[in-house]
C-alpha cells in the first residue's frame, strides 16, 4: 500500500485498516508459536516485523490527525 493512499484514507478506513493489520500480527504470532523449522520461523518474523512497521506508520498518521 502506498503512503500517499495511506496518508489520503478517511479516519474510519485508518482505523479498519489497523484494526486488519492488528489481527494479522495476531494470527502471525499463533502461526509462529505452531511452526517447526528454522525457515518457517524466519519467514514468519520477516512477516510480522513487515505487519508491524506499517501498523506503526498507520498509527502515526492517525495520532497526527487527531491533534489537529
Amino acid at each position: 500500500m502506498s503512503k500517499d493512499y495511506e496518508t489520503s484514507l478517511s479516519m474510519d478506513a485508518l482505523n479498519d485498516r489497523i484494526a486488519i493489520l492488528e489481527d494479522n500480527i495476531r494470527q502471525l504470532i499463533e502461526q509462529a508459536a505452531a511452526a517447526s523449522g528454522e525457515q518457517n520461523e524466519s519467514r514468519i518474523a520477516d512477516r510480522i516485523n513487515q505487519q508491524n512497521d506499517e501498523l506503526d506508520r498507520l498509527i502515526k498518521i492517525r495520532e497526527s490527525r487527531q491533534k489537529k
